[in-house]
C-alpha cells in the first residue's frame, strides 16, 4: 500500500464497512511503518490489510475484501499471507479484534487456527450505540 493506491483502498473500505477507517488512519499506518498490503486481481484493488508488529507480537489491525469479491477465498488467501509474514518477522502470537456480529469473519479466523481469548466491551461504533469485539489469538510457534 502506498499513497498512490490509497483512493482504491478507501473505496473498498467505505464499501465494506458502516464505520470505515479514514484516509488519515491509513496515512498514519503507512508513516508508522506498519505492514500495509493491497491485494490485486486483474489489476484491480480488491482487498487490503494492515499488520502491526511489536517485539514478538503481530496485531492484525485491518483486513478487508471488497464486498463484490467476498466469498471467493481472497480473505483466506490474504490472511494466510499475513500469518506467514508475521512468522517471518519472528512473531510468536498474532492478535486481532472482530465485531461480535461478524460471524463470517469469526469463522474464517477459527478455520485459520485463531481462538477467542477475550471480549472488548463496546469496542466498535454502531449507528446507535456500540458493539463488543471478540479478541482472538493465533499461536505462531511450531508448537501452535
Amino acid at each position: 500500500m502506498t499513497i498512490n493506491n490509497l483512493d482504491a483502498v478507501l473505496s473498498n473500505e467505505m464499501e465494506a464497512y458502516s464505520h470505515p477507517w479514514s484516509k488519515g488512519i491509513f496515512l498514519d499506518c503507512l508513516q508508522s511503518g506498519y505492514h500495509c498490503n493491497v491485494l490485486y486481481t486483474q489489476e484491480k484493488a480488491v482487498g487490503h490489510s494492515v499488520l502491526m508488529t511489536v517485539v514478538d507480537e503481530a496485531h492484525l489491525l485491518n483486513i478487508t475484501i471488497a464486498p463484490c469479491f467476498q466469498g471467493q477465498g481472497l480473505g483466506c488467501y490474504l490472511l494466510d499471507v499475513l500469518i506467514e509474514h508475521a512468522k517471518h518477522l519472528n512473531a510468536t502470537t498474532m492478535f486481532l479484534e472482530v465485531r461480535e456480529s461478524n460471524h463470517t469473519a469469526i469463522a474464517l479466523y477459527q478455520r485459520a487456527g485463531f481462538n477467542e481469548v477475550g471480549i472488548r466491551k463496546n469496542y466498535y461504533p454502531l449507528a446507535k450505540g456500540r458493539e463488543n469485539a471478540v479478541l482472538m489469538a493465533l499461536p505462531l510457534t511450531s508448537g501452535g
